[in-house]
């Protein structure tokens, strides 16, 4: 009865609050484990609602709710939504001046804030972690939490203090939310936040408005043209994104000239003019903007028509991730991705600069040990200073490593005590090969992104496959190898249905028995020429050709 009666205000509290007549799936289970006090990892794909999760349990439970999230510009509209709708909300983060730093940390002193919306880097703060735990807190939400896992494709070093921040916190219940987790991106949050075991709610990756195609490109020149042509041939806004910022720069100059209305934006822009560029963007008057993957994170357009990856990303994860900004409002979305083999030395130079070496593992220790971080705590920022030449990230990779091996510990306020100070070097090279291993771990999801690419299977197919999901379809019908057959693609002819009379080598063909292929032999393909059979499934083979690309074709296209 009591169970019933919960159910019902939360309904009046969803239908007069945020004006929502029913839940979609997946959010009612979220919301009633965060009610019953459970620690709870909620994979929901963009566009599914999930700060509903947070927001109506919220406001059915008594204390104060903490939001953290690695977006200042989500985390402005999200506050300011909440504030139109007649709530107590506070933020905390860099963008905001001294005068409205010190109301908003007031407002909280004095407990007047039903929600706190603050940044992982915050959260490093001991003064601020002491003011919010003056607070009772119903729990914490964690947004991009796949960015707290080194495995995930978006992995941001400063959230890997969040754990130590949730234990200052009195280690309330926890709502991690993200649209991507892989099993092993889903045991790394778990052990990285050490708040006893998630309940994992899954509502799949499935999202049907959404079309995935793939455009075989061999060079800039063909890249350009086929943008053009999407360009003109589909309607509506989108996303274009590219891998560096070089190439940013270059679409946007290319298209200066078109009917085309583009807009870039990067990392290096200046926060003005990104901001301008995002606004141009929300307000539809864009055809298109170029980007990074600096762009699109929370961003809350849910009419993109169309994602267009001129460069391919580092994994199916990162992949999926932003081209499912698509479609958010359920009508037909178009995700297109360029595969061409160049894009792969691209990705490799970028996870060649997140790998520690032994020397950089050296210099974090080294550190370590002339701070004096066996006697007091060190923070990060000292660190950081003392290990010269070695990158912010891979710092704080090293100090997960070494945290993880019982090396370090990591205390409040993201500072760094040293447990053993008398490594051998051997030992160091034992720590700088797991390194190592991990970086292969990040060089085999790019090959399953290249494989992606060249596969002749359904694109939903594949992504289920991936991310380790059930999937009862035997194709979505609805991606470019659903929708066209491999020899269309081809650009291969199709047998007639009914001859009125055999061809002498239709004749031929039908008086010839199959002929069976395996691993290794070489076989001819009429667009591009001899290659060697790397694999047979089925009817389908796998062939590496002297360019280095590898394709997969029916075997009714081989000789």
């Amino acid at each position: 009865m009591e169970k019933s009666k919960g159910r019902t205000q939360l309904r009046h509290t969803m239908r007069e609050v945020f004006g929502i007549e029913r839940l979609r799936p997946g959010q009612e289970e979220v919301i009633r484990s965060i009610m019953d006090g459970r620690s709870t990892l909620a994979i929901m794909p963009t566009g599914a609602g999930k700060s509903l999760c947070y927001q109506l349990p919220a406001l059915h439970l008594e204390g104060m709710t903490v939001i953290v999230s690695p977006l200042i510009s989500l985390m402005k509209d999200q506050v300011d939504k909440l504030g139109e709708a007649g709530l107590d909300v506070s933020q905390v983060n860099s963008a905001l001046t001294v005068r409205e730093q010190r109301a908003s940390l007031e407002q909280i002193e004095k407990r007047r804030s039903e929600f706190v919306f603050t940044t992982p880097e915050r959260l490093t703060d001991q003064g601020f972690l002491d003011t919010l735990s003056r607070n009772k807190i119903d729990f914490v939400v964690i947004d991009e939490a796949h960015c707290i896992s080194e495995w995930g494709h978006d992995f941001r070093p400063s959230f890997l203090a969040l754990g130590a921040a949730i234990k200052a916190l009195g280690s309330p219940p926890v709502l991690a939310l993200t649209a991507t987790a892989t099993p092993e991106v889903v045991k790394d949050i778990e052990k990285q936040l050490a708040v006893g075991p998630l309940r994992v709610i899954n509502t799949g990756i499935y999202r049907p408005n959404l079309r995935y195609e793939i455009v075989r490109v061999t060079n800039e020149a063909e890249k350009r043209q086929h943008l053009a042509r999407l360009l003109r041939e589909i309607e509506g806004t989108g996303i274009i994104y590219a891998a560096t910022v070089k190439t940013v720069e270059a679409l946007k100059e290319f298209f200066e000239a078109s009917d085309f209305r583009l807009e870039k934006y990067h990392g290096k822009l200046a926060a003005k003019e990104r901001k301008e560029n995002q606004d141009l963007f929300m307000s539809g008057e864009l055809k298109a903007i170029v980007a990074t993957n600096a762009f699109g994170m929370g961003i809350d357009k849910p009419d993109i028509r169309f994602v267009i990856h001129y460069q391919m990303p580092g994994s199916l994860e990162a992949y999926y991730q932003e081209s499912g900004r698509g479609g958010r409002d359920g009508l037909p979305a178009r995700c297109i991705l360029f595969y061409q083999l160049d894009d792969r030395r691209t990705q490799l130079f970028f996870l060649g600069g997140r790998s520690p070496k032994f020397d950089d593992v050296m210099s974090v220790y080294t550190a370590l040990v002339n701070l004096k971080a066996h006697e007091g705590p060190t923070s990060l920022a000292r660190i950081q200073e003392s290990a010269a030449g070695v990158t912010k990230t891979k710092v704080r990779v090293i100090l997960a490593m070494l945290k993880d091996m019982r090396l370090v510990r990591e205390e409040r306020g993201a500072r760094f005590r040293l447990i053993k100070s008398d490594l051998r070097p051997e030992e160091i090279e034992g720590i700088s090969v797991q390194c190592q291993e991990r970086g292969e771990k990040d060089r085999e999801k790019l090959e399953k992104m290249m494989r992606y690419g060249q596969s002749a299977d359904c694109r939903w197919t594949l992504m289920h496959e991936y991310f380790d999901e059930p999937w009862e379809e035997a194709a979505c019908g609805n991606c470019d190898n659903c929708l066209h057959p491999l020899a269309e693609q081809l650009g291969l002819a199709a047998q007639p249905e009914a001859p009125a009379a055999p061809s002498p080598a239709a004749a031929l063909k039908e008086e010839t028995p199959e002929i069976e292929i395996e691993r290794g032999d070489h076989v001819q393909v009429k667009k591009y020429g001899e290659g060697r059979v790397q694999s047979v499934e089925d009817d389908k083979v796998r062939i590496s050709f002297p360019d280095g690309e590898t394709r997969t074709f029916k075997k009714d296209f081989l000789e």
